[in-house]
């Protein structure tokens, strides 16, 4: 057994840089790859070339190698201060496996003496290690520009992002690992330091994990064709054709752990033309023994004619998976998924045996000067590049604000900011949603969590319904749920001022909008005597009131004091009929036939209840109840924008009564709203689910689409054939439509869950899961029977978390007995 310190390459670690024991000079990265699935074709494409360019840079007897790790892990829940609902969603994802990726570039410079290495000559085969080569100052100082030219290359494409690593980052610390340790042992960038047992004969094992070894190193073993993207087909439909990375099979899509090496050998590009022409010759002379020699002749023909003719950097490149698993029994499953992916390539899987301890060495950080170039082939940086994996997980915001979702892969909890975070990057220019699911997509069910996410921030939520959509949140928020039935009708009173509010000109001013719509049709004008006088009478009325401000006292004042003061003041009908401004209000007060709706005694502060639910399905159609309604619901909203805190989030929902709404002349209001919501740190969303809605209202579609920069999309394949036109109305690009068409079509069994689409002004767009914990799901349905179900808990119980709680405990127990 040798001790590895006799074996170890590495010379020393200084100045942010590793010494190899030949001399070799090593910068590593750390980089910030695009998000999977994120990409469109164009991107792809750019993001090859800007590999290439970058690859150029580097000088000759250079090595760029690549590193992407991929460990299965758990997702660590944070218990801490949590409302009851986060904590359930804690509990409901802590442990759930995902596949944890971190991405490392290091650049490597040879001395310009050094002599290629076989698998016979490598440092882990012999007994004594050349002595350090001294190193130039000026040579190193030329390499690390190479290397900040090679970063800014990369960098200026905008769609990756390099760091460098520090010494301790490199070499280690006591309680943290560098990437030195974490490759030897296989540990995780957050694992504690542990030395482990290296076993190199027969098979390849340290610690406890068995490694199997796969390479493309063989030009036989290559696919006939390449290109930065592929076709994914679990997404794809017959319309659209569902890009990810060319590597990608071998990289976040291959679920097990493994390290992806990708391995190019820069070296003196004439040099290496030259090599080439002298085999060309000796193929030519042996051509005529050998059909093999012509084939051989004529392809480095080819080969040189194209390196020549395109400006192309011949190189030597490499490719390697290190997958591994503490599990003897699940090495065969192993070597089942790294074969697919491979194949997914269209290569053929070769596992290493016999050379795989060389080449895992030579994965060794700063140690790539050691690779076996016997395991090598002869190619182009531009097909090399083709094999890079270029993404990595979907990642979390760190805004305060936002929602939880899931990623798309394995549904790790992301947390996803759409408001805030969007506007001070400069993506969107409004907090403003579009919502459009046609039934039964999990529309309502990703609204309600929405909401309920930013309630627990601290905003305010006017919302206006028209299904009942949203009646459990609003009771397990306790907020003010206003609906009319028989039994219990619709009541407000736009009188009352609550305590810390003032009688300001809004107020006064909705109260008359309010006064003149009960009194008089759309189709009659108000004369200005008239406005006038409603005016001088609420100004008296609050003048002279003592008792409780409402609809019936008002009523009473107008029949009394005011109406004595018209008729002494001789005030002709024709420019104010108090008469019939009494009889037409008549209904409204005690004993009428609506002396219900503007005499509430409870529910009245809607100034500072942060939840309202406006249930409208029931008089959606009434000639006088809903217009009413809505000058409340304009009254309500507009005052929390004018007059809650500035840091005060507020937000308002229009469900599918958005079409009554612009109906019953809101048109302006929502046009207002949508345009000015932004300023007051509001946020507008409107919910559709039939796309002729949209196609038909001049309002939504100039006033809601236009100002609206998150838009939301849920399962359209309802509207397969006619999404262009959803997509030309809505300005969506054929890379998000790709996305939104492969929308539920390879959910995992496993889980319960639905995905949903987001575009955030057309820049950043994903698909996501939602998929919540069961006491989010009983808070948050929708069906009749599970909602009448959690009602008689709730009246059972007294408390609507102690009846979730017990209708969650229920269903396990009835989960665990079937099974």
């Amino acid at each position: 057994m040798k001790n590895a310190e006799q074996v170890f390459p590495i010379y020393k670690v200084e100045h942010d840089t590793l010494l190899s024991m030949q001399g070799e000079l090593s910068v590593a990265y750390e980089l910030r790859l695009p998000e999977l699935f994120t990409l469109s074709n164009d991107e792809y494409m750019a993001f090859h070339q800007t590999w290439v360019k970058a690859i150029k840079l580097l000088p000759k007897n250079s090595i760029f190698h690549k590193q992407d790790w991929f460990i299965e892990t758990g997702y660590d829940a944070v218990f801490g201060d949590q409302t009851f609902l986060s904590h359930a969603s804690e509990r409901f994802f802590n442990e759930r496996p995902y596949l944890a990726h971190h991405c490392l570039l290091i650049l490597t410079k040879r001395p310009d003496n050094f002599k290629p290495v076989s698998s016979a000559a490598s440092s882990l085969m012999r007994k004594h290690l050349a002595p350090a080569q001294a190193t130039d100052e000026v040579l190193f100082r030329d390499f690390l520009d190479s290397a900040g030219q090679f970063k800014r290359v990369m960098e200026d494409s905008g769609l990756v992002s390099m760091r460098q690593l520090r010494d301790n980052e490199l070499a280690g610390t006591l309680v943290r690992p560098g990437i030195l340790e974490q490759y030897c042992f296989l540990l995780d960038k957050d694992d504690k330091p542990e030395l482990k047992d290296i076993h190199l004969k027969d098979e390849l094992r340290i610690g406890d994990n068995r490694c199997q070894l796969y390479t493309l190193a063989e030009a036989e073993h290559l696919p006939a064709l390449c290109g930065p993207r592929i076709t994914y087909d679990q997404y794809s439909t017959d319309k659209t054709k569902f890009s990810t990375g060319f590597a990608s099979p071998v990289g976040a899509l291959l679920n097990c752990n493994h390290i992806y090496n990708q391995y190019l050998f820069i070296e003196d590009s004439a040099k290496t033309l030259k090599k080439l022409e002298a085999k060309k010759l000796r193929l030519q002379s042996l051509s005529a023994y050998s059909r093999e020699n012509a084939i051989g002749r004529d392809a480095t023909q080819e080969f040189l004619h194209e390196a020549i003719s395109q400006q192309r950097l011949p190189v030597k490149a490499h490719f390697n998976i290190l997958a591994w698993t503490s599990d003897k029994a699940q090495l065969k499953d192993v070597k089942n998924k790294v074969s697919s992916a491979l194949a997914a390539l269209d290569a053929q899987p070769k596992q290493e045996t016999d050379g795989a301890p060389q080449i895992w060495w030579a994965g060794l950080p700063g140690n790539s000067g050691n690779f076996p170039m016997n395991d090598t082939f002869d190619t182009f940086a531009e097909q090399a590049a083709c094999f890079f994996n270029l993404e990595t997980n979907y990642r979390s915001s760190l805004s305060p604000c936002g929602i939880r979702l899931g990623d798309r892969l394995s549904g790790r909890p992301l947390h996803v900011d759409l408001s805030d975070e969007p506007m001070k990057s400069g993506i969107t220019t409004n907090r403003n949603k579009f919502i459009l699911g046609p039934s039964g997509s999990g529309k309502s069910f990703f609204t309600n969590h929405l909401l309920r996410s930013y309630y627990e921030q601290g905003a305010h939520i006017v919302l206006v319904d028209v299904g009942h959509s949203y009646e459990g949140l609003c009771e397990f928020v306790d907020g003010y749920y206003f609906t009319y039935s028989e039994d219990s009708p619709i009541s407000f009173n736009p009188f009352y001022v609550a305590e810390g509010d003032t009688l300001d000109t809004e107020k006064r001013e909705s109260i008359k909008a309010m006064i003149l719509a009960l009194w008089k049709k759309e189709d009659e004008g108000v004369q200005r005597s008239e406005y006038i006088a409603i005016s001088d009478a609420l100004y008296h009325y609050y003048e002279q009131l003592e008792g409780f401000a409402c609809f019936d006292t008002f009523y009473e004042f107008l029949k009394g004091d005011f109406y004595e003061a018209m008729k002494q003041s001789k005030v002709k009908d024709q420019h104010f009929d108090i008469d019939n401004l009494l009889f037409v209000l008549r209904p409204y007060y005690k004993g009428g036939e609506y002396d219900y709706l503007l005499n509430a005694t409870e529910n009245l502060d809607l100034l500072h209840r942060r939840f309202i639910v406006f249930e409208l399905d029931n008089i959606k159609d009434h000639p006088i109840l809903f217009p009413v309604v809505t000058l409340i619901i304009m009254e309500t909203f507009v005052s929390k924008m004018r007059k809650l805190p500035k840091e005060t989030r507020k937000m308002i929902l229009i469900e599918e009564a958005w079409k009554a709404i612009a109906r019953e002349g809101m048109a302006e209001y929502i046009k207002y709203l949508f345009k000015t919501v932004r300023k007051y740190f509001g946020e507008a969303l409107v919910v559709t689910q039939d796309i002729e809605d949209i196609i038909s209202s001049p309002v939504v579609k100039q006033a809601i689409i236009n100002n609206s920069d998150c838009k939301i999309l849920l399962d359209q394949r309802k509207y397969q054939n006619d999404f262009p036109k959803i997509q030309q109305l809505l300005g969506i690009t054929d890379k998000e439509t790709a996305l939104i068409m492969s929308m539920n079509r390879a959910n995992d069994e496993r889980y319960k869950y639905k995905e949903v689409f987001i575009s955030l002004n057309g820049q950043l767009s994903r698909v996501y899961r939602t998929e919540v914990s069961p006491e989010e799901y009983w808070t948050y349905t929708t069906e009749s029977a599970e909602k009448a179900r959690v009602k008689a808990y709730q009246k059972k119980y007294g408390d609507i978390r102690k009846a979730i709680a017990v209708i969650v405990q229920e269903e396990k127990q009835t989960k665990n007995n079937a099974a």
